[in-house]
């Protein structure tokens, strides 16, 4: 392990100062947001504007860094990143947050995708499931780190946006000072949507459903604790213990899918986190421990409904398919980040802030129902015949890059060349 870590380990460091500087980014947004009075509506379009530049960049960044360079590139990515999140503490105006954001998601997509192909191009057939499983651990222990930070500073003053630069900045030294070659060009998203249904349609709809369920509560979480009356070291904890609670989840519900139907496991933890939801929405709890407990089991099981839906797609088609069959879900999980927040902040504003997670309650009782019926219309595949489960990063950082897709271990699979799904539902 240590030898397959040394060559890569100043981009991984590098790596954890960039989620650090995301996560404390975007839980300060919220929380700074609801202090100064802005609308749930306006606070939701903040992950909204977001998720659209971050889905705009992993189409548009490769084009940049075939015209400039990935060195070039990542630090002009980065500097907008830092600049925007300055002029954030600066300029604090919601219209004008809400054009920073937008920036900030289109270069974090670009910053990622040349980390990952830059360790793509480091990683060996021997490394690369290591270097995979260390850059999610990385990815989740920094968006959580950064998150709680916020409780140690002053939302109201400008000091915790110059921490989140200071991050931005020290993340750009490992990528800017080294020596090593630059690695291959981008490579462009190959997607079919059309054929990505016809492979596994519970895929396509869940996974858009999973995305507005996690758009919403990844965006407007924040907001809902700190309306419902919780301090800032509870909203903290809140919107972190759903991650950690998502990412233990991922392994016991992993092994349970890959001996039983996927489908089933999806049902399963859907109405689980429904039914946490709705105990949220209509009970409408207000000690910190109530909201922390149902918190936690609504991420456990909302969390790990990701990457069992990729599993999920992946068993019905060819293995040279597995970048194209994920990054189509990957671009679904996108669109569903961009609808979730955008739906979210008028239901709190019409309801109250626990109506939040009837938004995620309503998409996953549609994940259930959708499960439930697609299990009928097609058998699963043979235990031994499917593709094994692996956890996948956009289950709980906010999202990924096609990038990402080739630094899986599933990827070496790519030949290159075209092939045609492997199966199609009846």
């Amino acid at each position: 392990m240590r030898r397959n870590l040394l060559p890569v380990l100043a981009l991984l460091f590098g790596t954890l100062f960039l989620f650090l500087g995301n996560g404390l980014q975007g839980l300060l947004l919220p929380v700074r947001g609801s202090a100064e009075g802005y609308s749930n509506e306006v606070l939701g379009l903040l992950g909204t504007t977001w998720a659209s530049g971050f889905v705009i960049g992993c189409f548009v960044a490769p084009n940049v860094v075939r015209r400039i360079g990935h060195v070039r590139a990542f630090s002009g990515f980065l500097s907008l990143i830092c600049l925007n999140v300055l002029l954030t503490g600066l300029l604090v105006d919601q219209n004008t947050w809400l054009v920073l954001r937008a920036i900030t998601g289109f270069s974090t997509a670009g910053t990622s995708m040349i980390i990952e192909s830059w360790l793509n191009e480091r990683a060996t057939t021997e490394s690369r499931g290591t270097i995979f499983s260390f850059y999610i651990s990385i990815t989740l222990f920094g968006v959580v780190g950064g998150q709680l930070m916020v409780p140690f500073g002053d939302v109201s003053t400008q000091a915790l946006f110059m921490v989140c630069g200071i991050l931005y900045c020290v993340a750009a030294l490992p990528t800017t000072l080294s020596k090593a070659a630059s690695p291959q060009p981008l490579k462009r998203a190959r997607l079919d949507l059309p054929g990505l249904f016809r492979t596994s349609p519970i895929a396509c709809v869940g996974i858009l459903l999973i995305g507005i369920a996690n758009g919403a509560y990844g965006t407007l979480g924040a907001v809902f604790g700190t309306r419902a009356g919780l301090d800032n070291g509870a909203v903290a904890a809140m919107v972190s213990i759903t991650i950690f609670a998502g990412a233990i989840m991922q392994f016991p519900a992993g092994r349970l899918s890959d001996n039983m139907d996927r489908r089933y496991v999806l049902a399963g933890l859907s109405a689980a986190a429904a039914l946490a939801g709705l105990a949220i929405a209509v009970i409408r709890p207000t000690d910190v421990y109530g909201i922390v407990v149902l918190v936690a089991i609504y991420g456990a099981a909302a969390n790990a409904l990701y990457p069992i839906a990729v599993a999920h797609a992946n068993d019905f088609a060819a293995p040279e398919d597995f970048v194209k069959v994920s990054g189509g879900l990957l671009l679904l999980f996108g669109i569903g980040t961009i609808i979730g927040p955008t739906l979210g902040g008028p239901v709190m504003s019409w309801a109250g802030p626990h109506a939040l997670f009837a938004v995620t309650a309503g998409a996953h009782i549609l994940v259930t129902a959708y499960a439930i019926v697609r299990s009928r219309q097609r058998a699963a595949v043979p235990s031994g015949d499917r593709e094994a489960y692996t956890t996948a990063a956009a289950s709980t950082a906010p999202l990924a890059t096609p990038e990402s897709l080739s630094l899986d271990p599933r990827a070496q699979a790519e030949t290159g060349a075209d092939s045609n799904l492997k199966k199609e539902a009846p």
